[in-house]
Order: C-alpha cells, then sequence, then structure tokens
C-alpha cells in the first residue's frame, strides 16, 4: 500500500482576515441604496442643496365654517428654521432640515436634510390678517380665516 502524504490530509483553511457573514438581504438593498445615492452626488453634485420636491412633504388641509386648517408634518424642525407666506389664496411653507452633529461615524444617511419648500392652495377666499401658525411635535399647523364673504350664513326662511 501507498502511503498517504501529509500534504494531502490537511484541508485548506480560510486566511485567518477572512470574516463569514450570513447572507442579509436588507443589508444589500441599503448598499446598492448608497451606491445610487453615491452616484447621483458625483453627477448632480451635493444633494442637499436641493430643494426638497413638495411629494416629500405630507399635508392635511381641512376645512371648517370659519377657517382653513392645515397641518404638514415637519420632524425635527424647528420654528425658527421655517418660513410660511400667505399670497393670495397660496400658501407657501419653506425653510431647512439642519443636519444635527454626530459624534461617532454615519454609516448610513437616509434623514432628510437642506431645503424644502411646500405650496398649498388654500380652497377658497381667505382673510390675509387673520392667519395663525404653531409648530408642535413635528407638525406644523396653520390656521387661516375665511374671508367674510366666503363664510356660509344661514338664511331664515319666513312662513307665509
Amino acid at each position: 500500500m501507498m502511503a498517504r502524504s501529509s500534504a494531502m490530509m490537511t484541508r485548506p483553511q480560510r486566511p485567518p482576515s477572512a470574516v463569514v457573514r450570513r447572507w442579509d438581504p436588507f443589508r444589500e438593498i441599503e448598499d446598492v441604496y448608497d451606491r445610487m445615492g453615491q452616484l447621483l452626488e458625483g453627477y448632480m453634485g451635493d444633494p442637499s442643496a436641493l430643494t426638497m420636491p413638495a411629494a416629500g412633504m405630507l399635508a392635511d388641509v381641512e376645512e371648517t365654517d370659519d377657517s382653513f386648517i392645515i397641518d404638514v408634518d415637519l420632524p425635527g424642525v424647528m420654528p425658527g428654521d421655517v418660513n410660511i407666506e400667505l399670497r393670495d389664496s397660496e400658501l407657501r411653507i419653506s425653510g431647512e432640515y439642519k443636519e444635527r452633529e454626530h459624534k461617532g461615524v454615519l454609516r448610513r444617511r437616509s434623514r432628510r436634510t437642506g431645503q424644502f419648500e411646500h405650496v398649498i392652495s388654500v380652497p377658497g377666499e381667505v382673510d390675509p390678517d387673520k392667519v395663525d401658525a404653531m409648530l408642535q411635535n413635528g407638525v406644523l399647523t396653520v390656521k387661516v380665516a375665511k374671508a367674510s364673504a366666503s363664510k356660509p350664513r344661514r338664511i331664515q326662511i319666513k312662513g307665509a
């Protein structure tokens, strides 16, 4: 019988630096998302310099008997970072999502930063002198009073 050589008996070993990881499909999706962001940044420049489209903002418009109430989600935005203008029946909300300071290494970034602008057409005549705004718990609430001509008026019916 032939003697087996010791080289045939040893198994191949991984180098000590190789790490075996379990396949994670979500990690791969994040990697693709990050690579796409890097490509877009390289093509278009700094994405934080762009104004966010209105499609990225969530808003509700409610009509009551005497006013229109507009709620816009602005998480993490401070009142001093928001501007509100009313021109005719158009409410323009603009401002900035400021980047917060990071103490560690930023591994992934998907939170919004940079300028935003949202324009809402108020569906009726408004009184520009009677507008109130409040930012609380990440929701901007703007109450715009209706013009006196557009408020509903109850008419008494007289009998014969």
